[in-house]
C-alpha cells in the first residue's frame, strides 16, 4: 500500500520494527498524529485459537471515550417505563418491530427481554447486518435489563476474533491523556488473556499492535518480550 508524504515522515520518527511498552506505544501513537481531526486510537491482537475456537465478550473500559450510545429495548408492555427509567432511548414491542421492519434504525444498541427474541429473531435480516442482534453472549438477552442499560451507557464494548483470530477493537482517541489510554490498551489485554480457551496454546496472544485510525501502528511488547 503506498501512503502519503505525511504519513511516511509521521512514521520516520520511529523504528516501527521494533516492540514498545504500553505506555511508550500509546506516546507514540499520539505524536505521530498528523491529521487535524481526533483520531481512535485502534488495538489489533493476533490470537492463536485451537480449530473452532473463538473469543467474543463485552467489558466496561476504565476510562470512557465515546458519547452516549441510544438503547432500544425489545420487552413487553409491562416492562416498558422500568426499560425508560434505566435510560433507554425507546422501549416496546411490536411497534418497534414494525419500524425496524420498515428500515427505521435510529438506536446504537438493542436489548431484549427473553420472551420478546422469538419475534425479534425475525429481524435478523436488518439488525444482523448492522450488528445488532441481541446476543445472550455480549449481555443483550436478558431479563435484567436495569442492569444491561446500565452497563451500556457506561460504555461497555463488544469485542471478538475475527475469522482470521484478530480482534480489532477501538480504545481510545488520540487526545486522550496518554495513561487513561494506557489503562484501556491494559484492560483489553486482561481480559482477552480471561478468555483464553482453555486447550489455547501457551502462545495464544501472538502479536499486538495500536494506531490511530489513519497513523501508522506500534508493535505492543506483550508481558516479558524482548
Amino acid at each position: 500500500m503506498k501512503h502519503g508524504k505525511k504519513y511516511r515522515a509521521s512514521a520516520a520518527k520511529y523504528d516501527l520494527t521494533k516492540k514498545y511498552d504500553v505506555p511508550t506505544a500509546c506516546k507514540m501513537v499520539q505524536d505521530m498524529k498528523y491529521t487535524n481531526f481526533d483520531e481512535t486510537v485502534e488495538a489489533h491482537v493476533l490470537l492463536k485459537l485451537p480449530k473452532n475456537a473463538t473469543v467474543r465478550d463485552t467489558l466496561v473500559f476504565p476510562n470512557q471515550f465515546r458519547g452516549e450510545k441510544k438503547v432500544l429495548v425489545f420487552c413487553k408492555e409491562d416492562r416498558v417505563q422500568e426499560a425508560l427509567d434505566a435510560g433507554a432511548a425507546y422501549a416496546g414491542a411490536a411497534d418497534y418491530i414494525e419500524k425496524v421492519k420498515g428500515g427505521w434504525l435510529d438506536f446504537d444498541i438493542a436489548v431484549a427481554t427473553p420472551d420478546m427474541m422469538k419475534d425479534v429473531g425475525r429481524l435478523g435480516m436488518v439488525l444482523g447486518r448492522k450488528g445488532l442482534m441481541p446476543n445472550p453472549k455480549t449481555g443483550t438477552v436478558t431479563n435484567d435489563i436495569v442492569a444491561a442499560i446500565g452497563e451500556l451507557k457506561k460504555g461497555r464494548t463488544e469485542y471478538r476474533a475475527d475469522k482470521t483470530g484478530i480482534v480489532h477493537i477501538a480504545v481510545g482517541k488520540v487526545s486522550m491523556d496518554a495513561e487513561k489510554l494506557q489503562q484501556n490498551i491494559d484492560a483489553l489485554i486482561a481480559e482477552i488473556e480471561r478468555k483464553k480457551p482453555s486447550d489455547a496454546s501457551a502462545d495464544y496472544i501472538k502479536t499486538i499492535s495500536v494506531s490511530s485510525s489513519m497513523g501508522p501502528g506500534v508493535w505492543v511488547k506483550y508481558k516479558d518480550e524482548e
